[in-house]
């Protein structure tokens, strides 16, 4: 009866220890259910965690336990990709093989001179010593005008064909002094050469060579009055030969005018059949112009005049048309008389015209360098770009460029000064920076998304 006892209460005082727990359970549910926080019993010395914990701190440990030691966690992943995009700002990466395949021209800043200019307007003109008239030098009627208005020509080219009575009596007196010339010549000869035979008398032979030589001598006249006609007596001589062989087609009365000088035939005054070179008679039958080189007069105010020297550099910019074309040309004459009208100075500009892009009549705007400024760094315009309103350069770093803000200060046509941002020796991109701007604008977009 004894051992059937004490088996029982064994049974009971398990069946008690195995009841607790779930009564406690029950006891913590009713206290959450009013707002309770649960209370965790500190688990026996010496003994695992207890079954009773809630799953949600379970799942807390357990993740902490199955971290691994040395693993980023998400936030700290977040701080150093944003920190490592912040370090990169304004960074445009590239190869050396990418730099060249795009073209972009590379140099150091340095030092120069920023030159200060003059604005003032001014007249495209011919040049003076470039343009020429062709002037009906004797009286006649046109023959023939072989050049229309606008072509080429060359200097001593002919343009026209006169038919002058006046050509033909010079002409005419020339070869006729000059058979004269010789036959009197050959009545010389003969004449010397009886006279040192003592054949014939000293009279005769004095006679003979006074008439050669007045021979020769209207023969010298009549061939300076075809020099001052224009006319070549070798020339003259020949087609009076070949006019032997054809009658009809007399060269006599033909009168070729020739171009003075290469160029372009600006100007026709008259047409075939009209008379030149009398009194009320047109003087010129074309004008021709040189064009290749133009000059540009300049009206500067008197108070300006002081700055102008001859000799100074010019730029040139048409007032309508193609604002971007630019030229360069050079002070020629600073005239020491001024306009009594306008109380201005004449100011001649030489400019070269080779493509014929300038022509005369056209308004300019002209800037006048008067002088030049020294400054630590200066760059090329092309080198700037506007990047969110700010003037940017690129500055070439081993892994590409860099965006670096400037300050500029004085400019000219060319370059620009860099006051603040760069100093002598940096390398920058100074052509096609525009496609650095692109590929700027594309990264930061991309980081933005």
């Amino acid at each position: 009866m004894r051992i059937l006892l004490s088996v029982a209460i064994l049974a009971t005082g398990i069946a008690v220890g195995g009841a607790v727990p779930r009564v406690s359970e029950l006891i913590q549910g009713a206290l959450a259910a009013v707002g309770i926080s649960k209370v965790q019993p500190p688990p026996a010395a010496g003994r695992g965690a207890s079954k009773t914990e809630a799953p949600e701190h379970a799942g807390e440990r357990g993740s902490q336990h199955d971290e691994k030691p040395g693993a980023e966690r998400p936030a700290d992943a977040l701080e150093h990709k944003g920190g490592e995009k912040h370090a990169e700002e304004g960074l445009i990466k590239m190869q050396p093989e990418q730099v060249a395949g795009q073209d972009i021209t590379l140099a150091q800043a340095e030092g120069g001179t920023i030159a200060q200019h003059l604005i003032v307007p001014g007249t495209i003109t011919p040049d003076a010593d470039r343009i020429a008239r062709v002037p009906a030098r004797v009286v006649g009627t046109v023959a023939e005008m072989r050049k229309r208005l606008g072509d080429p020509v060359r200097k001593g080219e002919v343009v026209a064909v006169l038919d002058s009575r006046e050509v033909a009596d010079a002409k005419s007196e020339y070869l006729t002094t000059t058979v004269k010339a010789e036959l009197e010549k050959t009545n010389f000869d003969r004449q010397q050469s009886l006279w040192d035979k003592r054949i014939s008398a000293e009279s005769a032979f004095l006679n003979a060579r006074a008439v050669y030589s007045e021979a020769q001598l209207r023969v010298d006249l009549a061939r300076q009055k075809l020099s001052a006609l224009g006319l070549n007596a070798t020339e003259v001589s020949s087609l009076a030969k070949k006019d032997e062989t054809t009658p009809n087609l007399s060269s006599l009365r033909q009168y070729e005018l020739r171009s003075p000088l290469t160029g372009r035939v600006v100007e026709r005054k008259v047409d075939v059949g009209t008379t030149v070179g009398g009194q009320g008679d047109p003087p010129d039958l074309y004008s021709v112009a040189d064009l290749s080189n133009v000059w540009i007069e300049l009206a500067v105010p008197t108070v300006e005049l002081v700055k102008i020297k001859e000799g100074a550099r010019v730029g040139i910019v048409p007032n309508l048309g193609d604002e971007d074309r630019r030229a360069e040309g050079k002070i020629i004459f600073v005239s020491p008389i001024l306009n009594p009208d306008t109380r201005s100075a004449r100011v001649i500009v030489a400019l070269p015209n080779k493509d014929m892009t300038w022509r005369p009549g056209t308004f300019v705007t002209a800037e006048v360098e008067i002088a030049q400024d020294r400054v630590k760094v200066k760059l090329p315009k092309a080198a700037l770009q506007t990047v969110e309103g700010k003037r940017v350069v690129f500055v070439r770093t081993p892994a590409g460029f860099k965006k670096r803000n400037v300050e500029v200060g004085r400019t000219d046509d060319e370059a620009v000064e860099i006051v603040s941002g760069l100093a002598p020796g940096d390398e920058i991109a100074v052509g096609n920076t525009f496609l650095l701007k692109a590929e700027l604008g594309k990264s930061e977009a991309g980081d933005n998304d």
